[in-house]
């Protein structure tokens, strides 16, 4: 029974270090996924924009709002797909604030507030990196060895429970 232990505690320990070290990575390349969508919907509200700084003095709500009160359901719709294109950049650039700071607070950020399109598209194409900086190196230390002290912790319960019940 020790000897299991012993070789599934290190197993857990080494896998949990590596697995939490890659969580930098993720977070990377979701940066990386979420900046390439805000570059892209930039691209698209150009001719927008364009046509914004001739007509509405570059009021891309002024724009808008003309859509908005025609008649013509393609232009209001059309009032309503630029609209949705200046929320997608708003909420971009936002996410991509948020993630310009140290890894602890980019991965609060994301527990709490993360897009689920952006995290389950970076996923599908998420190529595990373990990184070298020292944050990453602390972080992936430190979940590591949370995991591998809980897992002892329920080995030793579990033990207690069954020589509790091999006594009696």
């Amino acid at each position: 029974m020790i000897l299991i232990r012993g070789i599934l505690d290190r197993v857990i320990l080494v896998t949990s270090v590596i697995a939490a070290g890659c969580v930098p990575s993720f977070i990377v390349q979701y940066r990386q996924r979420a900046g390439g969508m805000l570059d892209q919907v930039l691209k698209d509200l150009a001719p927008f924009q364009a046509i914004a700084d001739k007509l509405y003095h570059g009021s891309l709500k002024e724009l808008v709002q003309h859509h908005g009160e025609s008649s013509d359901p393609t232009f209001y719709s059309e009032g309503a797909a630029i609209q949705a294109m200046i929320e997608s950049t708003e909420q971009l650039q936002k996410i991509l604030l948020a993630l310009e700071t140290d890894l602890f607070h980019q991965l609060s950020f994301l527990i709490v507030k993360i897009d689920p399109e952006i995290a389950r598209a970076t996923w599908r194409t998420f190529s595990p990196a373990f990184g070298l900086s020292l944050e990453s190196i602390i972080f992936g230390s430190a979940v590591g060895i949370i995991i591998w002290l809980s897992f002892l912790a329920c080995w030793g319960i579990i033990a207690r429970f069954i020589n509790i019940i091999r006594v009696r």
